[in-house]
This record gives C-alpha cells, structure tokens and sequence, in this order.
C-alpha cells in the first residue's frame, strides 16, 4: 500500500468516536469532505481546556506563587528552561484524546541530554532507568533527524535516526550487555534514540498546535536542535493530567524543576511542600 492512517485511539476509547461519525455520515447524511492533506481529527486535541482565568483562579485559591508570562515571552523562556537540562511539565490548550501525549499535557526536556532518559525516568516518571521516550520534531525539519517523508502527528510511526547524526558504538562497546550497553550514546539525540537507532516520533505543525511548535522552534533557534523530549504528564500507574490541580499535584510530587500552565510560569524552588499528603504512588495500580 501508499500509505497508512492510524486512528490515535484505536482501542475500546475509539468506539465512541466511531459512533459519533457513524451517526454524523450514516444518519444524518453528512458529506464526506477529504483535501489529501491533513485528517479531521485536528490532532487529536478533542478534550477539555481550562483558561487563563480559571488557571490563575486555582493558583490565587491554593496561594501558589507563579510568574504571568505574556504570550511572546513563552517560547523563548520555556526554550531557555529546556536549553538548562530542565524538565518542564507542560499544560496548554485542550487535552489529548486518546493513549500518546502530544504536546497539551506534555513532559519535556532536551533530547540532546545523555542524562535526560535516567533523569525523567528515576525523578520524574518513577519507572526503570532504561524505558525509552519519544521526541517531538517540528514537522518541517523531521526528514533531517529521521528516516521519514510524511507527517506522524500522532506518535505512532516508528522511523530510523538517521545515519549522520548517529554516532557508532565501538568494539568494546558492542561487547557490553545489559544496562551498560543501554546507556551508550548513540546519536546527538541520545534521550530518544532506541537501542536499535529507532525513534517513535511525534511531528508537529503550526497549524495543529502553534504554541508547542513555537516552543520547539525557538530551542530549535537558540539550540541548533528542533527535536524535544515529549513523555506524558503523569507518573508510571497514574492517568495524565487532566485539571489544573492535577497538574499541579504531579508536579509537586515529582521532581519536575518548572510548570508551564497557560501563561502562568511555577518554579520548583518557590513552592511551599505540600502538607498531609498520602502515600499518592499507593493511589493507582502499576502497569
């Protein structure tokens, strides 16, 4: 075949998207409109969204110091955040439909970072060092880090680095097993880089999500590197994020260093601990 649609929610969730297109073409008799370009799912982001007064709502209510960013600033500071080796919880617009974060409740770093995989993994995700992440790569440069001529909006396409930004493991390395192996440096973007030279890659236009592809294009600008680590905004067991206060929480719980929620920039280090919190990791089954 030519090519391959992947609906993003393809399990037991999807059926009640399927159902609403069944009654939207079959009994009501909609047209079916199709320009070859782009899906109508619109990227997935079909679930709720929470505003900059209802964000700043909850951050006067629960007394959380913040810094209000105006929306030309955002970019540029979270990029610079993310240029530190940072890890910075991401919480804008409407919510991901379906099982892949993709860039609205989102937790990034810098890909280029040989520490970012263990980092996110140990501190942030409380999972084995060695589980991979994906990256986000803005879709207009992916062909350049990845072996790929289509858009994957939905981080479901797997595709090779490519071979001139890998970097060969050498005979000694190659006799290594287990976890040391696992953690040799193979590409400039080790974080995300699999064992096999694989990715599993999310790309992403202006046109789906411009704030997420300005984020990444000005660390592209300011780094030299259009490729983020994305992994979703909870923690190995729990759901992702939905709310404002379920961001919050997980970022409190975890060692996140900044959240990003709207135009509303939290610092780890001006954060009260929480009080009386329970045993959260108790909270949800592991996987």
């Amino acid at each position: 075949f030519d090519d391959i649609w992947i609906q993003p929610a393809a399990g037991d969730a999807g059926g009640a998207l399927g159902a609403a297109l069944f009654a939207w073409y079959q009994y009501l008799g909609n047209e079916r409109t199709a320009d070859d370009r782009r899906d109508k799912q619109k990227a997935s982001y079909l679930g709720p969204a929470f505003s900059n007064d209802r964000i700043l709502r909850y951050l006067k209510k629960k007394n959380i110091p913040y810094i209000e960013l105006r929306d030309e600033e955002i970019a540029d500071r979270v990029a610079d955040l993310l240029g530190s080796e940072k890890v910075v919880g991401w919480f804008n617009g409407r919510m991901e439909f379906g099982p892949r974060a993709l860039g609205s409740r989102s937790i990034i770093g810098d890909a280029r970072s040989p520490a970012m995989q263990r980092t996110m993994n140990l501190k942030i995700k409380y999972r084995e060092s060695f589980r991979p992440f994906a990256p986000t790569v803005l879709e207009d440069h992916a062909d350049q880090y990845f072996g790929i001529d289509r858009a994957s909006p939905y981080m479901l396409l797997v595709a090779p680095v490519r071979e001139d930004i890998r970097r060969e493991m050498t005979d000694e390395e190659q006799s290594w097993f287990g976890l040391k192996k696992l953690n040799v440096i193979r590409s400039s973007i080790p974080a995300v880089t699999h064992v096999d030279y694989s990715a599993r890659l999310q790309t992403v236009s202006k046109e789906d999500n411009p704030r997420y592809y300005e984020v990444i294009d000005a660390f592209r600008r300011k780094c030299g590197c259009p490729v983020i680590i994305n992994t979703s905004f909870n923690v190995r067991g729990e759901p992702i994020v939905c709310s404002p206060h379920d961001a919050y929480m997980c970022f409190m719980r975890t060692e996140m260093d900044y959240l990003v929620m709207g135009n509303y920039l939290i610092d780890k280090t001006q954060q009260e601990p929480l009080e009386e919190d329970f045993d959260w990791r108790e909270e949800f089954e592991l996987d």
